[in-house]
């Protein structure tokens, strides 16, 4: 098991930036997530254990949480119970400040001292101390919403409670917590349906009814098969409850009363599509991935390439075993296990989570912002609808990857839109589909977009931006958007070009050189062999000019190779994902050297010159 992750299961001490940790052996969700410390314990957990105690009275079972961390959007409260006024504003900016740090979002731990120790509160002060909480979150424009109240076997006689609070902000100008999660799994497995019903309200049929909304093509309504990329949205407003498109609601007014929003990446699950599926992976940027697997046939097809691929690109990953309505619970138990398997071998290293309560949901969403290494797996049915309310649960609970102070960095530097998809609509002209990547983007903003087949960038004029359906005036980095761009000419655009603020100075590039790991070829790798190179949203055929240190390479090896795409120049940055494909052929790595456009120009008139 991963080091850190064995340090967050075994000991109990969950070094966290504020979430819980859970003792190795506990059942997730039980006594509230916390570390309960094992009866054996090595003689350095006890020491620290001392540390962390010296303050209390002694305890056979003293359940503790993590110290609370200063950055972050967890807050300890032992208890609110009458604040003074000038105590009561101090509480405000304190919660405004979390509130900041969770973009929209703060989790309050009521009951619980600074230092982690569960206390627990009487009924009459939980009840004193969630109604000054109300008026904190009422004052500064936000809701509360009690995610879980527990007992806690705390040295006293009358019963003592905690409760764990999510407070979140009412939006204000379409400023909603946005997360994209990306939906992997085999052709069949059910994806398009759970998207159908999550979205919709609606269950399915059996026959494939909830997903019909969701294909964009005849013959995918035809075949029932995703062969597009497609995007749903499933909104949570500020009380936790879910807004989608059931009671005739549109994607307006979706956007209007959501504050938080979900944004469902539908891939396609069919082998010949998978060019398509690692373009959505590479270019879309999502938070974390689902992986559907179907109870009744199990890890089959692209289930093994799919997860690796979210593996490979860093992608957190989390599981829905989905059709349990069709088959015994010992066919689904068989399924979970074999899914353990898997994500418990070496090359996953993974800490399969089970999710059977919605204790167990409030838990895994904690634990899986924290720590990569955790993987929650739900068994639900979309027909049924059996569990679907435990996924609803962790969707409405879990937290942005990035925290403010990152988004704030992106949103400071020149504006840079990667483009993804490009459209004509009639009496808007040509609009273009994207996310835009740093800086900010308002209507009127004069842009470049490019590269060209020559490397040249045109000037452009962004004119309307929606979001969601929506219409938008400010686009922030890391959202996704569609831009109208008037009569701008579609001839000019590709997928894969950016859009950049004139004052940038984009490095293109016809060569670069990347650092890359060759994970499953059939014979060797060498000079001259081709490759469908896909870089964030550059997707291009690219041949191997050379390999530095080896002649040739072979499956598992190491080594810097120098690749030249074959049609046109591109916009690259050092550090930038790799991921290649040919056939069989499949490798990963990260650009380590550009070779920009005008130096190679000028290394070219001095070849022709000697």
């Amino acid at each position: 098991m991963d080091a850190r992750v064995s340090e967050l299961f075994g000991s109990g001490n969950g070094h966290g930036s504020g979430s819980q940790g859970v003792a190795s052996n506990v059942k997730p969700g039980n006594a509230f997530g916390m570390g309960i410390a094992p009866k054996k314990a090595s003689a350095k957990s006890k020491k620290a254990k001392a540390r962390s105690f010296r303050n209390f009275k002694p305890s056979n079972n003293t359940p503790y949480l993590p110290p609370e961390a200063e950055e972050g959007n967890i807050e300890y409260k032992l208890k609110l119970v009458n604040p003074t006024q000038y105590r009561f504003e101090h509480l405000a900016t304190q919660m405004k400040w979390r509130l900041q740090e969770g973009r929209g979002e703060a989790v309050y731990q009521i009951g619980v001292e600074d230092n982690g120790m569960l206390v627990g509160l009487s009924e009459e002060d939980m009840r004193a101390s969630l109604k000054t909480l109300h008026r904190l979150a009422e004052k500064i424009g936000a809701d509360i919403t009690v995610l879980r109240e527990r007992e806690v076997d705390y040295d006293s006689d009358e019963p003592r409670k905690i409760a764990e609070v999510l407070i979140r902000k009412v939006p204000d100008d379409q400023q909603f917590l946005d997360l994209r999660v990306a939906v992997l799994g085999n052709v069949d497995s059910g994806k398009s349906t759970l998207l159908g019903v999550l979205t919709q309200g609606e269950l399915d049929n059996g026959r494939g009814r909830a997903r019909l909304n969701l294909f964009r093509h005849l013959h995918e309504i035809q075949t029932g098969r995703t062969s597009s990329i497609s995007f749903e949205i499933l909104g949570f407003n500020s009380k936790g409850e879910v807004v989608n498109y059931s009671e005739s609601r549109t994607a307006e007014e979706i956007c209007e009363s959501a504050s938080k929003m979900i944004t469902f990446i539908d891939l396609a699950g069919h082998h010949k599509y998978l060019k398509t599926t690692i373009f959505g992976l590479t270019s879309y940027c999502p938070d974390f991935a689902m992986l559907v697997v179907s109870a009744n046939t199990g890890i089959a097809g692209t289930t093994r390439e799919h997860l690796g691929l979210a593996m490979a690109l860093k992608v957190p990953i989390f599981i829905v075993i989905s059709k349990v309505d069709l088959c015994t619970r010992a066919t689904v138990e068989r399924t979970v296990r074999q899914l353990e398997r898997v994500l418990k071998q070496p090359g996953c290293n993974k800490v399969p989570m089970v999710v059977g309560s919605t204790d167990d949901a409030v838990t895994a969403a904690q634990q899986f912002a924290q720590s990569p290494n955790i993987t929650p797996i739900f068994t639900l049915s979309s027909v049924s609808g059996e569990s679907l309310d435990l996924l609803k649960v962790f969707f409405n609970i879990i937290p942005p990857l990035s925290n403010s102070k990152e988004q704030e960095e992106l949103m400071q530097q020149l504006t840079e839109f990667q483009v993804d998809e490009i459209y004509t609509v009639p009496e808007v002209g040509t609009v273009v589909g994207g996310t835009l990547y740093s800086g900010i983007c308002r209507e009127g903003d004069p842009l470049v977009v490019g590269p060209t087949d020559s490397g040249q960038f045109h000037k452009l004029t962004v004119g309307s931006i929606q979001r969601n359906r929506s219409a938008c005036r400010v686009l922030r980095a890391g959202q996704a958007a569609t831009l109208a761009l008037g009569n701008f000419d579609r001839s000019l655009l590709r997928k894969g070009m950016v859009m950049v603020s004139p004052e940038m100075d984009p490095t293109i590039c016809w060569m670069f050189e990347a650092e890359i790991v060759l994970l499953f070829h059939a014979k060797t790798f060498h000079k001259g062999f081709q490759v469908t190179v896909h870089i964030g949203n550059v997707r291009q055929t690219a041949t191997v000019e050379a390999v530095y240190g080896k002649e040739e390479l072979r499956t598992g090896e190491k080594a810097v190779v120098r690749f030249r795409f074959i049609k046109h120049p591109e916009y690259l940055k050092v550090g930038a994902k790799v991921l290649f494909r040919e056939g069989v052929t499949k490798g990963i790595g990260h650009v380590t050297k550009l070779q920009p456009i005008a130096q190679y120009q000028l290394s070219q008139s001095e070849d022709e010159e000697t």
